[in-house]
């Protein structure tokens, strides 16, 4: 059985999404020193638009970036460039006006985090931004592809439990000390937790489970008068899974397994792994470079066996 939550919460529709970008980017230094982290392209596409496509086709209406110095980037990505698509229409280039145009199409606003004080402090900076109503954390290290978005999984739960609700995923036990971690106290639907406590990037031996969070959350305005008195934790930071863990005993919170396909672009490995993947899918290139990985694949076959 599913209760609501511990306290009386109207039941509002999730119109917004917050997405932090304010961070310093040094695991791909140097491109980032003066490039966006959320601007590195997959094939030909910024990470940070497969984030807010995936809010678009979620339903969410307003947009807000938590964004920090050296992200101007960002800011022009999604923003009209009329002399390029000047140039685009006089030379009949439709289907690329077509791509530049869609960028636009979004209501997307910017707010600045003066110093990267952690995680709960971004989402904490869109305070004004969000009111009193749920919303939705989307982190650009995550890309995830499902047939329906996550985004959209934790708002269809929010209508049923109207409580906050995160998204899992299983990682290898020894992974989880990267991640914030549940301790489920039981599924009261399938992949829906009942969530005794959240623990932040614990050593394994000290990991209650390993369903580990991952970049997507919806959030009960409540959320900000708890990160307005979270002190700092891990790294000296404000931890997003510390308020989140406060907040669960005054309203529950619960936490939606995810079983679609996660791509970690927050490392370089990953990055590159997903940049393969959706190459392969990619109309443009994904003949060419299947063709190209199985010469290379040959070519490593035969180094090794010498």
């Amino acid at each position: 059985m599913i209760h609501k939550t511990k306290g009386t919460i109207p039941m509002k529709k999730v119109r917004k999404a917050v997405i932090p970008a304010a961070g310093l980017g040094t695991r791909f230094l140097p491109a980032t020193k003066a490039l966006a982290k959320e601007m590195l392209p997959i094939v030909d596409k910024p990470t940070i638009q497969f984030i807010v496509e995936e809010a678009k086709k979620s339903g969410i209406e307003d947009i807000v970036v938590v964004d920090g110095k050296s992200k101007r980037s960002i800011e022009d990505h999604f923003d009209s460039n009329p002399e390029l698509e000047k140039n685009l229409t006089e030379k009949h280039k439709d289907e690329m006006l077509k791509l530049v145009q869609e960028t636009t199409d979004i209501n997307l606003y910017f707010i600045r985090q003066s110093h990267p004080r952690g995680l709960g402090d971004a989402v904490l900076t869109a305070k004004a931004f969000i009111g009193d109503e749920p919303f939705v954390v989307m982190l650009g290290d995550d890309l995830m592809s499902d047939k329906t978005p996550l985004t959209r999984q934790l708002m269809d739960s929010f209508e049923d439990t109207g409580a906050s609700t995160l998204a899992v995923m299983k990682v290898p036990h020894e992974d989880t000390a990267k991640y914030g971690v549940i301790n489920p106290i039981a599924e009261v639907k399938p992949g829906l937790y009942n969530v005794e406590n959240f623990v932040e990037k614990p050593k394994p031996e000290e990991a209650p489970s390993d369903l580990a969070i991952i970049g997507r959350y919806l959030l009960t305005p409540e959320i900000f008068d708890v990160l307005e008195h979270t002190k700092p934790g891990k790294g000296n930071e404000i931890q997003l899974t510390d308020a989140i863990d406060t907040l669960n005993t005054t309203q529950r919170v619960f936490a939606h397994e995810f079983k679609g396909k996660r791509y970690d672009v927050g490392n370089k490995f990953g990055w590159i792994q997903t940049n393969i993947e959706y190459g392969l899918t990619h109309p443009q290139v994904k003949d060419e470079l299947r063709e190209y990985i199985k010469t290379l694949g040959a070519k490593l076959e035969k180094e090794d066996s010498k």
